[in-house]
């Protein structure tokens, strides 16, 4: 049952698991299972993503599959990032381990229209059988696969799936993998009180976002170096449930463990100093701040930016009476000129903006939303915020 009792919350999300019958060496390998092969489907892939396709291990391309009359446990690691997951709908007819090849396990599993598929494990090989159809996997030695740790932090930070997960949508598309500064190839991670604070940026912008959190016990905070690889935010992403359930992060020396309902996610943390991102967030009260709905303006971008071109990314944003004009410009291309109406009644203000960097900021949110779009002039930052503890910084671009 999830969740479990407040009291035992951070003990591993199935202590089977973490008790896992090992075969001794002189014990010969009898595992067969049978499966619900979208089920088990549903759980490979989000282990075979994790699962590298080279290695100079070639064990690391295999997933290692456990199984007792209790559970039934799938673990992939690449040493860097690791998952433990649960198979639900499954038969043990058999217990044993097994280390299956994920490509052409996968390819059988996608292929294949049985509802039931058997899995039966002799010692070097893996038969997989459907109604009509029988396939013979060459098997690995199930020793010599990194051991995946479980969830066994007795202290932990709870949060709501459906928080988390908008919290890396809205940060994630902000880091820079090419960096030669790792930090920015991560988003880092602050707990603040009650408050998980994510914040990713390129250097050119910078995306922010909290969401609450409750203790449970006396949880490491990370000391503000909690930074994790963009990569793997992506797979903690799929990783999360639906609905509004409670996942649970715990913060150690080098990685960050994620609890959910189907096991435990581990992830080793980027080393590096993450720039000092409070002092890139304008304060300031002598600014316009202009409440703008996203799908007009979307839709207004999108057409001023037909013109652009990769050399030639920057649009013009020009506020005047109750009026913003987006222009754009391309020697070899042309012109485009778009108006919206917008509460705008000041002197006229302009400021030249990436294109993309604004459209980054636009494709996270409903259309049906209205952002505040802050601009003092056009050598200071653009701050765009939203009323649920979203932030954005656009550097602006020279105008030529």
């Amino acid at each position: 049952v999830w969740p479990p009792q407040a009291n035992s919350f951070c003990r591993p999300i199935n202590t089977t698991i973490s008790k896992l019958s090992v075969l001794p060496n002189n014990h010969p390998n009898r595992m067969k299972l049978n499966i619900n092969r979208e089920a088990f489907q549903r759980v490979f892939h989000v282990a075979a993503m994790v699962t590298p396709t080279r290695s100079p291990r070639p064990i690391l391309q295999n997933v290692r599959l456990d199984a007792d009359r209790n559970e039934v446990v799938l673990k992939a690691t690449d040493t860097e990032v690791g998952v433990r997951l649960q198979v639900e709908d499954v038969e043990v007819e058999g217990p044993g381990s097994a280390v299956l090849p994920v490509a052409r396990l996968n390819m059988i599993l996608r292929e294949n229209s049985d509802e039931r598929l058997t899995i039966k494990v002799d010692d070097t090989k893996a038969i997989v059988t459907g109604s009509r159809s029988r396939f013979e996997l060459q098997t690995l030695s199930p020793e010599e696969f990194p051991e995946v740790a479980g969830f066994d932090a007795k202290s932990c930070f709870e949060v709501k799936a459906a928080g988390l997960r908008e919290l890396i949508r809205r940060t994630l598309f902000a880091t820079d993998a090419e960096s030669s500064r790792y930090a920015l190839g991560g988003v880092l991670l602050e707990f603040d009180g009650d408050t998980l604070i994510a914040v990713a940026t390129d250097g050119r912008r910078l995306a922010k976002m909290d969401c609450p959190v409750r203790k449970t016990g006396s949880p490491e905070t990370g000391g503000g170096t909690t930074i994790v690889p963009a990569r793997s935010m992506q797979l903690m992403e799929r990783m999360l449930p639906d609905g509004d359930v409670d996942v649970r992060l715990a913060v150690r020396a080098n990685d960050l463990m994620l609890g959910v309902p189907a096991g435990t996610f581990t992830t080793r943390l980027v080393e590096g100093r993450f720039p000092k991102w409070r002092d890139a967030i304008p304060h300031r009260t002598g600014s316009h701040k202009i409440d703008l709905p996203v799908g007009p303006f979307y839709t207004a971008l999108r057409q001023a930016a037909i013109v652009a071109s990769e050399e030639s990314r920057g649009i013009d944003f020009t506020f005047s009476d109750g009026t913003l004009v987006l222009s754009s410009s391309t020697a070899d291309v042309g012109e485009s000129r778009v108006e919206m109406p917008v509460p705008f009644d000041g002197e006229e203000l302009t400021i030249r903006l990436d294109n993309r960097f604004v459209a980054d900021f636009l494709k996270v949110l409903p259309l049906d939303k209205v952002f505040t779009f802050d601009v003092e002039s056009s050598q200071a930052a653009a701050w765009c915020s939203t009323d649920d503890r979203y932030g954005y910084v656009i550097m602006p671009l020279q105008r030529s």
